[in-house]
């Protein structure tokens, strides 16, 4: 299997294109600045993950910029933190600040050279102009959770994804799954056969920080560390065709 053997990319954006573990760290600091007991970086992504994976599950038709308020107010009665509506409401809009990573907008200008680039996320439609303004580049199909109505891992996105595209004449087989959470992505990317790349933004760390534990480790067909290690492996596969 080569990296030139597909004509689609299809992106998680959170995690993989965007530094979310940043900006949920970010957004949370108001907070953080209250709980008397210290938290480590990770303690709180992980504490992030279980209760936005568990409101996932109960709300799925909530925008994500609705869901993360009432994330907040979890966090904040679990860490036994006063904490105000508007302090939720200011959470769920912190999103737009999230950065994306420094090389994520050039490596995308060099990819849609080569591929069609598709959004495949956990996020509203609103939020992510805000983010795709910072990655500089016109996907050729964005498709969220407020249009699934549902959230990844839910086989649903990924159902939706494969007939959306399957419309335009874009088969599974010409599609490889490029994102950094093994639990919201690549296990369900298996679970439909897809070819996927793994963009290991958590190496050198412990643990699954802002995501899930996916339980056994899934099958990936590429790994780098960076967007930038995947253009370099793109380049070299490119020169020996």
């Amino acid at each position: 299997m080569k990296l030139t053997d597909f004509d689609t990319l299809t992106f998680d954006c959170y995690g993989t294109l965007i530094d979310w573990e940043s900006g949920i760290f970010e957004g949370l600091r108001p907070l953080l600045e209250r709980v008397k007991q210290p938290l480590t970086r990770d303690q709180v992504l992980e504490a992030h993950a279980r209760h936005e994976s568990s409101q996932q599950k109960y709300t799925p038709a909530k925008r994500y910029q609705e869901l993360l308020p009432i994330v907040y107010k979890r966090l904040a009665e679990e860490w036994q933190v006063p904490f105000t509506p508007d302090d939720c409401i200011a959470y769920g809009k912190s999103v737009q600040n999230w950065p994306a990573f420094e090389d994520s907008a050039e490596a995308l200008h060099y990819l849609k050279k080569h591929y069609k680039l598709v959004i495949l996320s956990n996020i509203d439609n609103e939020s992510f102009t805000y983010s795709n303004a910072k990655l500089q580049v016109e996907f050729d199909a964005i498709i969220t959770a407020e249009d699934v109505g549902s959230y990844k891992p839910s086989p649903r996105n990924f159902e939706y994804m494969l007939e959306k595209l399957g419309d335009r004449g874009i088969g599974k087989e010409k599609i490889l799954h490029t994102a950094e959470s093994l639990f919201h992505d690549h296990k369900p990317a298996n679970e439909f056969g897809l070819a996927s790349c793994w963009i290991y933004r958590r190496h050198g760390q412990e643990g699954f920080g802002a995501t899930m534990n996916p339980g056994q480790q899934p099958k990936v067909d590429f790994r780098f560390n960076t967007m930038a290690g995947l253009v370099k492996a793109h380049q070299e596969a490119v020169r020996q065709k």
